[in-house]
């Protein structure tokens, strides 16, 4: 069991190292191609990746009479990346990870209104001190523009729809297994952005920084990083593997600083400190 538990504890850490370079490809990326470009990419990849081991596996894949339910849990899954993407060219690393990983707070609330899961006193403590960290970010950053508000507010919605689609999604993950599941959802998920992704082509802008960004960003954060993920979550504790998940964001502000020269403001690491404070309140 304790063999198990460190091996659970590995695939988290590796996870989350995957998980950080996200912000870093994504602004690789979005040089020349738009965020509708960048986010059905990577979508694909990671569907055709992900799929592709589901069949390999001889995984069961979902029912026909299932198919209106993943379509819907692909919509959140697109608007959930989409939002995440779009908000990196508003705003900084630091604001993004900080807001987007308000989603374990909007996992709680959705939870506790959809399925009746009771809020402990800690966790309402811990959302009080996450807004209060969010208020810090915002209202108390000396470089705070209509631009960077902009930004701030699709990462929340990022964070709105994982939140959302965490809760929807939570039966259809005990009827199939992981990768059958995650491998459909990135595919609907594809289907969405398709037709925006069409329209916003931009034929000179697949250049070979851009695409092997893309590549990497389907293969490793998302076709690896989210299977080593949930991987984890069968093996440690929900608590332990988010714990380690929030820190993501320091992971992506540092590689930001190393990769961009992306240096985030005092305030901006102040109003995140309290903000992963209150987080972590919540999912404990």
């Amino acid at each position: 069991m304790i063999a198990e538990e460190r091996r659970g504890l590995l695939l988290v850490v590796i996870a989350v190292f995957l998980f950080s370079i996200s912000p870093v490809l994504i602004r690789w990326a979005a040089d020349s191609l738009t965020a509708y470009e960048i986010t059905a990419g990577r979508l694909l990849v990671a569907g055709v990746l992900v799929w592709g081991i589901a069949i390999l596996r001889r995984e069961r894949l979902p029912r026909r009479n299932d198919w209106p339910r993943f379509a819907f849990y692909g919509l959140v899954a697109a608007l959930h990346f989409g939002l995440y993407i779009a908000s990196l060219s508003y705003t900084s690393i630091a604001h993004s990870l900080a807001l987007v990983y308000t989603a374990p707070i909007f996992v709680a609330l959705f939870s506790w209104i959809y399925l009746g899961e009771h809020l402990r006193p800690r966790q309402w403590m811990g959302i009080l001190i996450a807004v209060g960290g969010v208020a810090v970010l915002a209202g108390f950053e000396p470089a705070f523009t209509q631009r960077m508000l902009i930004g701030d507010l699709m990462a929340v919605g990022s964070a709105i729809c994982f939140g959302i689609y965490s809760v929807a999604g939570r039966s259809q993950r005990n009827r199939y297994q992981l990768i059958a599941y995650a491998g459909t959802v990135y595919v609907m998920a594809t289907l969405w952005l398709l037709p925006t992704a069409l329209l916003n082509f931009s034929p000179h802008g697949y250049t070979l920084p851009a695409i092997l960004s893309i590549l990497a960003l389907g293969i490793f954060p998302l076709g690896i990083g989210h299977t080593l993920y949930n991987a984890a979550l069968r093996r440690v504790s929900a608590t332990y593997v988010n714990l380690i998940a929030t820190q993501e964001v320091t992971g992506g502000i540092l590689l930001g600083v190393l990769f961009l020269n992306e240096m985030p403001s005092f305030n901006s690491i102040i109003g995140a400190l309290i903000t992963l404070g209150g987080i972590i309140l919540v999912v404990l």
